[in-house]
């Protein structure tokens, strides 16, 4: 029979922030690739990556009782023949924590009701099986592990673990534990994007930003002298001096080419990105622009450090 893991089993939160900061750059493509895909799905499931959240939002209410009352429901359980059951639907909640307005909440809710993707019966509310399984975390899923067995090959050369566990591994770890480890995800992305959402006007504007900063993070022409992220984030500014036009960020997101060019107009006024003569644009934040999205980089890394936690934590000792 094998022994309980020890506390000593752990690795500290602060250990794995302080390797984000150090390593950064070798983490970068492998993150912004995991955030931006997340964003173009959540788009192409209802031209509207509000609703979608909204979706998921509702679903988590499952994730927090499970939580709350100490359960814990494997993968294949959790999207086994079911609809998800919320006993009321609160728009002013749903718009304080997802920091969007009453009113587009409001607005929002009823499209979904329309189209039959939930069902109010009462005060209950319904998010219909066909919808509970669009939104299931296959791709997310699969992108994760790829980012938890990247990060588990940093602790590796930092020499803080001796091993490193194979994607399969992960994989199975978090089917078995997934509404826990669905939760500490949800409460990530949830909290990431209430801290960009100001800054950027909504979420298809930072959809659009996330793809040209990927752009960036994949030029094989980009080679950081330094990997700390601080230096990271001042190097591959102006890097990339291939770009992306317009026209492609349409045809990858999903967004039409209208709202991508306005949009991509506003994070040109504003500093965030920069356009050539030929059109091409590239990540190139400036001024107070580049001391805002630092500040929030910083944060996120802490949330990002703290979701690493919980899910690499609870992978190691499952499989030691």
């Amino acid at each position: 029979m094998k022994s309980l893991p020890g506390i000593s089993a752990q690795i500290d939160e602060k250990i794995i922030n302080k390797v984000i900061q150090k390593k950064f750059a070798l983490l970068s493509p492998y993150y912004y690739s995991f955030m931006s895909n997340w964003l173009i799905r959540a788009y192409k499931r209802y031209d509207d990556i509000d609703k979608f959240l909204i979706i998921v939002y509702l679903i988590h209410k499952n994730l927090v009782f499970y939580k709350k009352n100490g359960l814990v429901v494997d993968y294949g359980s959790f999207y086994k023949d079911r609809t998800i059951e919320i006993e009321k639907i609160n728009i002013s909640e749903i718009s304080h924590d997802l920091k969007i307005p009453k009113e587009s909440v409001r607005r929002k809710i009823l499209y979904l009701e329309k189209k039959g993707l939930i069902k109010r019966i009462g005060k209950k509310i319904f998010v219909d099986r066909s919808t509970f399984l669009n939104a299931k975390a296959t791709d997310t899923l699969k992108e994760l592990c790829i980012l938890l067995n990247e990060f588990n090959k940093l602790l590796k050369k930092e020499k803080i673990i001796d091993s490193v566990f194979e994607l399969k591994e992960i994989d199975r770890s978090i089917k078995n534990n997934f509404s826990f480890c669905l939760y500490q995800l949800n409460k990530f992305l949830f909290i990431y994007f209430n801290r960009w959402r100001p800054e950027m006007k909504d979420l298809e504007t930072l959809t659009i930003a996330m793809l040209v900063i990927l752009n960036a993070t994949q030029n094989q022409e980009f080679k950081p002298s330094k990997l700390s992220i601080k230096s990271y984030r001042e190097e591959i500014m102006g890097s990339d001096t291939r770009g992306v036009n317009a026209m492609s960020i349409s045809d990858i997101t999903g967004i039409p080419r209208p709202t991508v060019v306005r949009k991509l107009k506003w994070l040109i006024e504003n500093n965030y990105l920069n356009i050539n003569n030929k059109k091409l644009i590239s990540l190139d934040v400036k001024e107070s622009a580049f001391e805002k999205t630092a500040r929030l980089q910083d944060k996120n890394m802490l949330s990002l450090s703290y979701l690493i936690h919980r899910l690499f934590n609870q992978i190691k000792v499952i499989n030691s």
